[in-house]
């Protein structure tokens, strides 16, 4: 399970250092692979790939007719590449990626429970502050126990 919020960097090629906690859990899944893309083309979100793959067989086991299956599996596709940390933890985000969601510098790595997302620093920073959670959205964590 991928938790907290590591801020970290993007060399100059590239490759975003993965931070220890998040590659300690990512080096407990078999094949080493993951899967980078977008599910909405606002946030990058990493997934090990068996979690992908999870994803995937839901996705396949649907009919072709359903449409937002189908906008999903070309947005994902569209933004999506099979990476691996290298020896030294680092991963090589693709260009079209950096330049499309601003990858540059200073960036921070968010755990979810199944993935983790990529944001750039500032843009997190203010999104956070902006979005906290209203009362509504409170009771709905309630209603569903959490």
């Amino acid at each position: 399970m991928f938790r907290g919020n590591c801020p970290t960097r993007l060399d100059e090629k590239g490759r975003l250092k993965m931070p220890a906690d998040f590659k300690h859990e990512i080096d407990k899944y078999d094949d080493g692979q993951l899967y980078i893309t977008s599910r909405d083309g606002k946030v990058v979100q990493l997934y090990p790939m068996k979690e992908w793959e999870a994803i995937e067989a839901v996705a396949a086991a649907q009919p072709t007719s359903n449409q937002a299956v189908q906008r999903f599996l070309t947005v994902t596709s569209y933004y999506g590449q099979v990476v691996a940390l290298d020896n030294q933890g680092r991963l090589t985000i693709a260009e079209r990626l950096r330049k499309e969601f601003n990858l540059d510098g200073e960036v921070c790595v968010l755990g979810k429970p199944k993935f983790l997302e990529i944001h750039v620093k500032g843009e997190l920073d203010a999104a956070v502050k902006s979005s906290l959670p209203t009362p509504e959205d409170l009771d709905e964590l309630a209603r569903v126990g959490i």
